[in-house]
This record gives C-alpha cells, structure tokens and sequence, in this order.
C-alpha cells in the first residue's frame, strides 16, 4: 500500500511537471509551483485555459493558515507592479477602511488619515493582559501614565499616542532595531518573532526562487537583497468583529528578464494576526504581453488555536480560498482592460 502511495505521488508529481513545462515558465519556477506550492497537472491544465486556480496548502501546526493560487493574465507584468507601487488604490475595495503609504523615511503625517476610534481600541479599558490593541506591556502602561483616562479627550489623547507608537515601530523597523517586540494585550504574550520564523521555515519557495529574499525579510535592512525594491504601507480592514490595523512591507525584485516576485511580510498587526508572510511571482506566459500571477500566502493566528479550532480553522481556509480568488479574478479584469 505504501510502495503504491508512493508511486502514485511520483506519477502525479511528474504529470504536474509535464504541464507546468507546457505554460512555458522557466525550470525552478515550475518547480516551486509543482513544489512547495502544490499544484495540480489538472490545476495547471485549468490554468492554461485561463481559469483561476486555488487550493489550500499544507499547515504544520495548529493556528496557521496557507491558500496558494494562479491566473494567466493578458497584459505586461510591468502593468502588475505598477500597480502594487500605488498601493493606495491597488488595495482600494469594500473591506479597506482607510490605508497609506510610508514616505521613506516614515514621518508623522503618513499617519494623518488614520483614525483610532473605540472600535479598534477603548483607552479606558487598556491594560496588560486585557487590551483591545496589540502593544508590549510597557507600552500599554503608557497609556495609564501618560493619560488622565477620566478626561473628556482621554480617547483621542490615546488615539495620538497609539500613532506615535506605530510610527515609532516602523522607525525601528526600517533602521533595523528590534522590531518585533512580545506583545502583551491577552492572557498569553504573542512571540511574533517567533511565529515570523516558523512561517518562513515553512515556505522553501522563498528561497528556491531568490536565495537571499528569506534573509531580506528576516535582518531587514541589514541582508538588504541586491535590485530590491522597498516600501511599507498601512491599511485599516474590516475583519470578524472588529477592524484591525496592519502595517506591511513589500519588497519587489526582478531574478531576471521574464520573472519578477514580490514578497510582503506583516510588520504588525492589532488584532488577529501574529505573522503572516505572502509571495507574488510573476513570470511572462507566451511573451512580454501576458504573464502568469502565482501567489501564497501563510499567516498564524492564535484564534486558531485551543478548543473547537478546527471549524474555525476550516472557516477561516474557505473564506481565504475564496478571497484568494476574487483578487486574483480583479487584478485579471483590472489589467486586461487597460
């Protein structure tokens, strides 16, 4: 049983190969895509017909999440990433609140349009161990410190001072401080570095396609990737039962005339996410007038842990499937208009 297991998975390895050859991307590509990302001689079929495929990815442990997914799309990739570099309206849709760019380097009014409101946080109610927002604990004791909590302004006042601590954040993050910090808002402290490097050891494709990209995303600045390009941005979704804030980098690099990728890392999250790294190849389908978008995803979340977390588990990879694949159906209609 075992030997015909075994020679069942080699077979469809090597259909998946055979068909990954057929969309004309070059040999370690296909090889990540029949690789680590796990698609399909069928997948594959169904993407040379134009259809968008999807599928969720193996998890080692509980509480992580990962969806792979690819579209063929009838214009240039340069069209693609011009697009990503205006971030603001590239990520423009129903579930954004608000969202921003960071200048280079960050500056307080990045900041300007954010809004901190008692949905995301209630400053009254903040401590260590008990917090509506992600903070380490000497950061949440701030807030008592420096805020009459009793005062008509005490919201707004933490509002401004929430803000401060994001920008000081994303400072540390681009000198190459320390900027993952334990963070302290529940019963049990989040390691987001923790979690960052669990999720890389999990995702070999990274690597395989830019052997320096894992260490670009890990010692950022410091392992900087040679032709990298670099910019943070904030956003504010609508998520569950309360929106959360983020803060991403993107890194974007061309290995070579027909590939480029781009790889996005959470720097933080308020809420709901402990870690979450994706990846966007991009690789010309046929000729410089048409491309072939893959994309993965793996985030980890401690809401997916403990008791009853696979039906929560199980929500959480269908509604990311399908997210996967109205945003892989969008950027197709948006480019191909054009």
């Amino acid at each position: 049983m075992i030997r015909r297991r075994a020679l069942l998975a080699l077979l469809m390895s090597i259909a998946a190969a055979a068909a990954a050859q057929e969309i004309g991307v070059e040999a370690d590509v296909r090889a990540v895509l029949t690789g680590a990302l796990r698609f399909s001689a069928e997948e594959l079929a169904d993407l040379r017909r134009g259809d968008v495929v999807k599928h969720t990815l193996a998890s080692r442990i509980p509480g992580e999440v990962a969806v792979a997914g690819a579209v063929v799309v009838r214009a240039p990739k340069a069209a693609f990433f011009a697009r990503v570099r205006d971030i603001t309206h590239f990520k423009q849709g129903e579930q954004i609140l608000q969202i921003g760019r960071f200048s280079d380097p960050p500056v307080p009014g990045d900041l300007a349009a954010l809004t901190i409101d008692a949905d995301d946080f209630d400053v009254r109610a903040c401590r260590v161990g008990d917090c509506g927002i992600r903070l380490p604990a000497a950061a949440i004791e701030r807030f008592g410190h420096e805020i009459d909590v009793k005062a008509a302004d005490a919201q707004a006042r933490g509002a401004q001072l929430f803000k401060q601590m994001l920008l000081d954040q994303v400072t540390a993050y681009i000198s190459g401080a320390d900027h993952m910090p334990q963070y302290d808002d529940g019963p049990r402290p989040i390691r987001a570095r923790d979690e960052f490097e669990g999720i890389l050891s999990g995702m070999p494709e990274l690597g395989a396609l830019l052997p320096g990209l894992p260490d670009h995303l890990r010692r950022f600045p410091a392992a900087r990737l040679s032709g990298a390009e670099d910019f943070l941005y904030w956003s504010k979704e609508k998520f569950g039962v309360a929106p959360f804030i983020t803060v991403t980098h993107v890194t974007i690099v061309c290995r070579s005339a027909v590939t480029c990728v781009m790889a996005t890392r959470d720097v933080y999250s308020s809420r709901y996410l402990d870690a979450s790294v994706a990846l966007a190849i991009a690789t010309d389908a046929g000729g410089p007038d048409a491309f072939t978008l893959v994309y993965d995803n793996r985030s980890r979340a401690n809401a997916l842990k403990g008791r009853f977390a696979f039906l929560r588990r199980s929500l959480t990879e269908r509604r990311a499937r399908g997210g996967l694949e109205d945003s892989l159906s969008a950027i197709k209609l948006s480019l191909e208009k054009r």
